[in-house]
């Protein structure tokens, strides 16, 4: 019987090169602009032409229906890709069918003339999306040793906020039709991540290596006992605490700036506060990864940016003013910055076993997007029974806090 590959279910021992770590960015990168710039721009601008008066509505309903498709496609995409015998490996086949399917999607939704329309095209982008992130997710695990990861991990965090502010700046600046902005997408999505998935070595699984396939089997390995593997529930319970201090902390950022602050321009306000959100990443997320591979340390990094964070949330709830609100997007961009690149890292140390990378991926992902569904409900209810963005932040403070305290328990990781 065949040996599995070495690096196919082993840790990886040989460094990564810098030229493969800025392709991985890259990719994630294209992930991040079509995943944050529809949802920020171009869904709300073409669901308003739509149904005008019932924009907010139809609005929730687009973006609830892909959440919860980012919610069941992750895990199953990445416990199908961990079984992948494919001779381009294991990752690519999912990577790059999930970048062609979302360009697709994002083709014809750019024609849509429907709420039903643009609900079903969205599920198809978020599902292709997450079959692309479960891929891309997975190299670091796969390729990086232990003693880079801090490093890589960085990279792997910085796209998210450049996304964002890149997309943001296509589309309103560059291309500024509806159906030119979601073309631009497509494009730059292809751009960016196909390098990865064309010049990556995805050492191949071999047939025989392959479980049998039970359905039963297969739906219970979505469940990861808090027993058996305490370490890694700890991380995805921290994580989703720290997730959704940030959703509850900026989802009513813009009508903060305008009700609270009183500010002019509070669309214009919102951008700037996220340009120093972003210069706050860069400055902390490379550093501080190079400095927990250093000294091997996860959690002293995790818990110290998540109190940051915390601060921030802090200082907008005391004080309602511009000059506040600029030096909380800076502050929350340091403590952001140093909280993505090092506790993608310890996660990726926490995973309960080699052959299963991908799918507890895909699981503990249910800590990113479930806070989008959970934050406006608990932000939501606070502004309308209180009125009051001091507790809407003070609490966004308090789940960071909890966050930070969630973990000490770890004891794998040091």
């Amino acid at each position: 019987m065949s040996t599995v590959p070495p690096g196919v279910l082993s840790e990886p021992t040989t460094p990564v090169s810098g030229s493969w770590t800025a392709r991985l960015s890259l990719g994630i990168l294209g992930f991040w602009v079509v995943v944050s710039t529809p949802i920020q721009v171009l869904l709300p601008l073409q669901i308003e032409r739509i149904d005008p008066g019932g924009k907010e509505t139809a609005l929730a309903l687009v973006t609830g229906l892909a959440a919860v498709t980012s919610i069941l496609v992750a895990p199953v995409v990445g416990a199908l890709s961990d079984r992948t015998t494919s001779r381009l490996g294991r990752r690519r086949p999912w990577i790059l069918g999930g970048v062609l399917l979302c360009a697709l999607a994002l083709v014809v939704q750019s024609a849509q003339v429907t709420v039903l329309g643009v609900a079903l095209c969205w599920m198809v982008a978020q599902g292709a999306q997450n079959s692309m992130f479960a891929g891309l997710n997975a190299a670091v695990p796969d390729r990086v040793p232990v003693r880079q990861r801090g490093f890589v991990s960085a990279f792997v965090g910085l796209p998210q906020p450049l996304g964002l502010v890149l997309g943001v700046l296509l589309v309103t600046q560059v291309v500024t039709g509806q159906t030119g902005g979601y073309l631009l997408l497509a494009g730059l999505l292809v751009v960016l991540v196909l390098p990865f998935v064309l010049t990556t070595k995805d050492d191949r699984l071999l047939p025989e290596q392959r479980p049998p396939f039970q359905w039963r089997r297969f739906l219970a390995g979505f469940w990861i006992s808090p027993r058996r593997h305490p370490d890694f529930a700890w991380a995805a319970v921290s994580r989703l605490a720290i997730q959704l201090a940030n959703s509850i902390g900026t989802l009513y950022l813009l009508y903060f700036l305008r009700d609270e602050v009183e500010l002019a321009d509070p669309a214009g306000g919102v951008f700037v506060l996220t340009l120093l959100y972003t210069a706050g990443i860069l400055c902390t997320a490379v550093v501080a990864g190079r400095m927990s591979d250093r000294s091997g340390r996860r959690k002293v990094y995790v818990l110290t940016s998540s109190v940051v964070i915390a601060v921030a949330m802090l200082i907008l709830a005391v004080w309602h003013s511009w000059p506040a609100a600029m030096v909380a997007a800076a502050v929350l961009g340091l403590g952001y910055g140093v909280y993505a690149a090092i506790d993608n890292a310890l996660i990726t140390q926490v995973l309960p076993e080699a052959k299963d990378r991908a799918k507890d991926l895909g699981v503990l992902n249910i800590a990113n997007t479930a806070p989008q569904a959970f934050a406006p409900l608990i932000a939501g209810g606070i502004i309308a029974t209180l009125d009051s963005y001091t507790v809407l932040y003070l609490a966004a403070a308090a789940v960071a806090l909890a966050g930070a305290l969630l973990i000490r328990p770890i004891r794998g990781v040091r």
